[in-house]
């Protein structure tokens, strides 16, 4: 039996890694209000106590914009935090997997980012993620797993597919951006390969993983709006209009395209993941049916 301490476990990957928690695992989920994880001593007590082979650590600061303003909160969290974390995992002798972002770069690249490329947050949440990469990565001295992930969403917390599904039953019309470029990635998906990772004890360094594709915020809106007619979770067609950023301006700037390489990790887990649209259209028909529970 595997015993593995997951931070950040009521957010929205954090449930999923609940749910597809294998057999063999014994898995304890701490939430934000259970272990604050900018408290080094408390962390340490509570990681010495459950004695875990391996911590997943899915707790972040994640309001991308009001990180700008919120700058020591966000790298309070997302860097001093995740060293309190590898720190305590060193002492306990157990294996990090830290859950890192696509924001640690620039967002210009012609072609996808593979973990080893250059990175250059263009704000501060992205910036915040970096030096928690950093960090866990020197106080581990690389024995960690760093995946990185992108554009997630799942039926749980805040999103951008309930934040569509919820403004399309309002309106008839939606303008969303087309020109920042990526890949959504359903967190069950995400969950179900962290869970392959657990298994590959020599799997270390930086990785990537997201579900297969691209897509521009306004194609993934459009998706949104489909799948959820087919599915009648919406009642009536929406107008959505494809706008450039410089039309919705918001306190953070973004990645123009992060769309990052998984090839080197899907050849580690001998796994594929499915094409964005496919894993949304699982997603939305698994909302549909928790909805009429």
């Amino acid at each position: 039996m595997i015993k593995c301490f997951l931070t950040g476990a009521t957010g929205q990957l954090g449930v999923e890694l609940q749910h597809t928690c294998p057999p063999d695992v014994e898995l304890k989920g701490v939430s934000r209000d259970a272990l604050d994880i900018c408290q080094d001593q408390v962390v340490s007590e509570v990681v010495g106590r459950c004695r875990p082979d391996i911590i997943i650590n899915c707790a972040a600061y994640t309001a991308v914009d009001r990180a700008e303003q919120e700058s020591e909160h966000a790298f309070a969290v997302n860097a001093r935090g995740a060293a309190n974390i590898a720190k305590a995992g060193v002492k306990c002798g157990a294996r990090v997997i830290h859950i890192s972002t696509d924001f640690v770069f620039a967002g210009t690249g012609p072609v996808p980012y593979r973990p080893d490329d250059a990175t250059g947050p263009v704000n501060l949440y992205g910036a915040s993620k970096l030096e928690g990469e950093k960090r866990v990565f020197d106080i581990t001295r690389g024995s960690c797993l760093i995946l990185r992930t992108a554009w997630l969403y799942s039926r749980h917390g805040r999103n951008f597919v309930n934040t569509m599904l919820r403004l399309m039953k309002e309106r008839d019309l939606l303008r969303v951006v087309d020109d920042q470029i990526g890949t959504p990635t359903w967190a069950n998906g995400l969950a179900r390969a962290i869970w392959k990772c657990v298994t590959i004890s020599d799997m270390h360094g930086i990785h990537h993983w997201t579900d297969a594709g691209v897509a521009s915020w306004y194609d993934f809106a459009v998706a949104i709006a489909e799948e959820g007619i087919a599915l009648k979770l919406l009642g009536h067609s929406i107008t959505i209009l494809p706008v450039p950023t410089k039309e919705y301006p918001t306190p953070a700037r973004r990645p123009a395209c992060s769309v990052i390489d998984t090839s080197l990790t899907r050849r580690v887990l001998g796994l594929t993941p499915p094409h964005w649209r496919v894993a949304l259209r699982q997603m939305l028909q698994e909302y549909k049916e928790r909805s009429n529970e």
